[in-house]
């Protein structure tokens, strides 16, 4: 017998244009949390927890059971909730394995304290592809998508599949590569995985910044959708042709505005930098980085 479809129920945060889900396994009330995010008013360098707490109160109201909270990979446009939300509602925190190979960028790059560990241990549980969770009757199952960084994951339950960063809406396209670790070729045979999945699978983004002429946002397209328009990788468009493209927009984009918080927290599992001789924690900004 083949087990109910799960329930999705996501949630838009537009000061980061990020969208979280909670995923319901119906029999059993378990849920899984994806990426999750942290309110930070840059300026201040206040954090809060509204974002946070929506998900936490709809869990709570719905009598669910949380039992995973994925990770797509070390985001760099917002500040992961996982530590918050597990104290809160449980749970185990989950990304790819392959986060010891950012961590070990990143960690050099920051000149990390040197109790900073490299090897995933802040997380609870480093999955890698092949593997499979499980939520109720519902299994998870696992791709590696890299490109955009080396850790990114695809979480695949039924006939939906969270792809993080790795595409966008057809009418805007697929993510930038040129974060230390990205390569646009690793891209393109990343997407070739998700293109492989069943075409009516549906595709859930974890961004959508409203591409030009749609005034809505949006972010639930099908496999079908994006073979046939995504703008920068609909079928006929060779890995040659989406490298010399991507690179050359990439070339043209500036970092996003909270690259150096989201960096430095999100590769410790969303918990904050430690705190220094005086009790207050830090962000690192690099200065004329080559």
């Amino acid at each position: 017998m083949t087990a109910p479809q799960a329930t999705i129920k996501a949630f838009f945060d537009e000061a980061t244009f990020t969208v979280s889900y909670v995923v319901i396994d119906p029999s059993s009330q378990h849920c899984a949390i994806i990426d999750s995010v942290l309110d930070y008013d840059h300026a201040s360098g206040q954090t809060s927890t509204q974002s946070a707490d929506k998900i936490i109160d709809y869990i709570k109201s719905q009598s669910l059971v949380t039992k995973w909270i994925l990770e797509t990979h070390v985001h760099a446009d917002h500040l992961s909730a996982a530590p918050y939300l597990r104290s809160a509602l449980g749970g185990q925190i989950v990304i790819g394995h392959h986060i010891k190979t950012v961590q070990t960028t990143f960690g050099k790059l920051l000149n990390a304290e040197p109790e900073f560990a490299r090897d995933g241990s802040q997380f609870d549980l480093l999955i890698q592809e092949g593997e499979t969770l499980t939520l109720g009757e519902q299994t998870i199952e696992v791709l590696h998508t890299p490109g955009h960084t080396p850790a990114c994951l695809t979480y695949v339950i039924g006939d939906a599949a969270f792809v993080g960063d790795t595409l966008f809406m057809p009418d805007f396209g697929t993510a930038r590569c040129d974060f230390p670790g990205g390569d646009a070729a690793t891209l393109y045979q990343s997407i070739q995985k998700i293109f492989a999945l069943p075409d009516d699978t549906r595709l859930y983004m974890c961004h959508d910044y409203k591409a030009p002429g749609r005034e809505e946002y949006q972010w639930i397209t099908t496999v079908a959708e994006q073979k046939n328009s995504n703008v920068h990788i609909h079928k006929g468009v060779t890995q040659s042709e989406f490298c010399s493209m991507r690179n050359a927009k990439d070339a043209t984009l500036a970092m996003p505005r909270l690259i150096w918080p989201s960096v430095q927290i999100n590769m410790r599992a969303g918990h904050l930098p430690p705190e220094e001789s005086n009790g207050v924690r830090y962000i690192k900004t690099p200065i004329n980085l080559g």
